[in-house]
């Protein structure tokens, strides 16, 4: 019995219980495992190599060495053999985790960044092929970096070879979306359907004239979604999953997980069909590419997320997106106030201990400010007033606010909207430069130091925003084109700065001062044992509204790590264990009895 018909063996009998349950087609499920055998025969020895040695070290991707970055290939370096060539700038940066946005064929220029894909197979001609993304992969392999890349598993581009063969009323294909003869379903559905773009693109559903049908489309007109009910559809879409990971890609970023499974009646959003099929995927990559991991892009209330991690004994996704707490994260900056901070960290550290998240402060989205409502009242906190108060505060319209962004999706019925912009923007370094305030811009740094490493110091796994290293700066070009100015978020998908870059190493830069306090976290998370898979995360109390405090333990070892949400000094008094402390960030001893504004300490208990 070879590796392959070993793994699965271990797993067929739930593999086969799930398919059927949700099917009922054994020819198609035997068509399944076929494919899977093929594949798995397919696959190189060096990632046979690596295989074995992920299934001896199952947590590999938890370690506190590991630090993520995500990025535009086009937009920092143009090409897959660009980016191969840069790879020394991101080792020099720490990183060994890259997620590469989408890259896979799409059409010009309505993309939606790539998330509209016409061939699940194939990278984009304008990005290189699929040649130079095996030869990305061996080459961040040998240097220690693991590849993350987006499937785009709930949609396809109108433009995709199945929905041209639909419009050209082919019924197999037609049968791969969820399509409907009248209106009279889809109006039923959208009284219950939440809409993901209100204001650019309102609605679940649009009539497509070439079928005379009526088809689902969740985000933008030009991306149709699929139909998951169709076995087909689902055994060519892991098909495609696993040609990604015989290219070599070790993350796959599951796409708008929620949405798999369309109900009338529901929110068509979480549905038990959800699971059956992300638990199908797991088991899959399990028998044929163990290497590979599944982090879902699941942006929903902190409540609906632990069930996408499934159980310890039926884990589904490995990753999950923290967006609720980047959001609280930065509603905390603008407030100087970390109270709903630190109870949405206790709930997820609360979580079992196979759930981990990916922590960041920016992405190549918007930030949506879906706080906890509910505990936002129970601290006399406005959910409309206050989410009214942060997209004013961070597009520097709101009085003393010293951000600049701009609104994303503004819907004037409901006075909800998101907010765009670098984390160096909107921590108020833009600001400082633009008036030639020297001290607004330290203080924009210490800002931007302080955000960074409460993210880094919070349970999970860090991913870092390209160009957030240098402190880059919104681009106001996009206004200018056409092609993106109807998108905000164009604001901080901009080129990558190499000239920027270049100014790091020169002292007293903005550049210098960021990239030497980043650096200095990276490397105190891969050197410390608190910061590794077997570490308990808490928080204590600093009797300060203000003051956010991670606590981070080993049997042997405590971490205290103070951050300052204000620009006001704090008293700050803890109801952990007493001192002595060193704070390892300063390297002074004893806890200090203040910290000053925007202050982090990651302070060490002495033995």
């Amino acid at each position: 019995m070879n590796e392959f018909e070993r793994r699965l063996a271990a797993r067929q009998d739930e593999l086969d219980w799930l398919y059927m349950e949700l099917y009922d087609d054994r020819p198609r499920l035997e068509e399944l495992k076929a494919m899977m055998a093929r594949t798995r025969t397919r696959r190189s020895q060096a990632l046979r190599r690596l295989d074995r040695k992920r299934e001896a070290d199952p947590d590999w991707f938890r370690s506190g060495g590991m630090l993520g970055v995500t990025m535009y290939p086009g937009l920092f370096a143009g090409t897959l053999r660009g980016v191969e060539e840069r790879l020394g700038y991101l080792q020099e940066q720490g990183i060994t985790y890259l997620h590469l946005m989408p890259l896979l064929k799409m059409p010009h220029p309505d993309n939606d960044g790539g998330y509209a894909v016409e061939d699940f197979n194939r990278v984009d001609p304008s990005l290189g092929s699929n040649e130079d993304l095996s030869h990305l992969t061996a080459a961040m392999r040998r240097r220690g970096m693991s590849l993350c890349l987006d499937f785009v598993i709930n949609h396809t581009a109108d433009t995709h070879e199945w929905a041209r063969r639909a419009k050209a009323g082919e019924r197999e294909y037609m049968d791969r979306y969820i399509c409907f003869d009248s209106p009279d379903i889809p109006r039923e559905m959208e009284k219950t359907i939440p809409d993901v773009f209100p204001e650019t693109a309102p609605g679940s559903f649009l009539y497509v004239e070439e079928m005379g049908k009526y088809v689902c489309s969740s985000f933008h007109p030009y991306q149709w979604d699929l139909n998951y009910r169709n076995p087909a559809v689902f055994n060519d879409m892991v098909e495609s999953m696993l040609h990604l990971a015989n290219l070599g890609v070790e993350v796959l970023r599951i796409d708008a997980v929620p949405y798999l499974w369309k109900e009338v009646g529901t929110s068509c959003r979480n549905l038990p069909q959800v699971h059956t099929i992300m638990r199908m995927i797991r088991l899959i990559t399990e028998c044929v590419c163990p290497a590979v991991i599944l982090k879902g892009e699941v942006v929903m209330a902190p409540r609906e997320l632990a069930p996408y991690f499934g159980t310890a004994e039926k884990p589904e996704c490995h990753l999950l997106y923290n967006a609720s707490t980047m959001a609280t994260q930065w509603s905390a900056l603008a407030s100087g106030d970390a109270r709903q901070l630190k109870r949405q960290l206790d709930d997820l550290h609360s979580l079992p201990g196979h759930c981990c998240f990916v922590n960041y402060l920016r992405c190549h989205d918007d930030i949506g400010w879906g706080l906890n409502e509910e505990y936002g009242r129970s601290i006399g906190i406005d959910p409309v007033a206050h989410k009214r108060y942060l997209y004013e505060f961070f597009e520097g319209s709101f009085p003393g606010s010293f951000a600049r962004g701009e609104r994303y999706n503004y819907n004037p019925a409901t006075q909800d909207a998101r907010t765009c912009g670098t984390a160096a923007s909107l921590c108020g370094i833009e600001k400082g430069l633009s008036e030639g305030d020297e001290a607004q811009t330290a203080m924009g740094i210490r800002r931007d130091l302080m955000m960074h490493a409460a993210m880094m110091c919070m349970g999970g796994f860090p991913m870092l925003s390209s160009g957030d290293e240098i402190g880059q700066l919104n681009g106001y070009g996009y206004h200018d084109d056409p092609d993106l100015r109807e998108d905000s978020r164009n604001l901080h998908r901009t080129r990558f700065d190499w000239d920027s870059a270049a100014l790091r190493t020169r002292a007293g830069t903005v550049q210098q001062r960021i990239w030497d306090g980043l650096r200095q976290l990276e490397q105190l998370r891969a050197r410390l044992p608190v910061f590794g898979p077997g570490a308990r995360v808490s928080t204590w109390d600093a009797h300060s509204r203000a003051v956010l405090v991670i606590v981070r333990r080993t049997e042997e070892d405590t971490l205290a790590c103070l951050f300052n949400f204000s620009g006001q000094t704090q008293e700050v008094r803890l109801d952990g264990p007493e001192g002595p402390f060193t704070d390892l960030v300063s390297g002074q001893t004893g806890l200090p009895p203040v910290l000053e504004p925007y202050q982090y300490c990651l302070l060490a208990r002495e033995a």
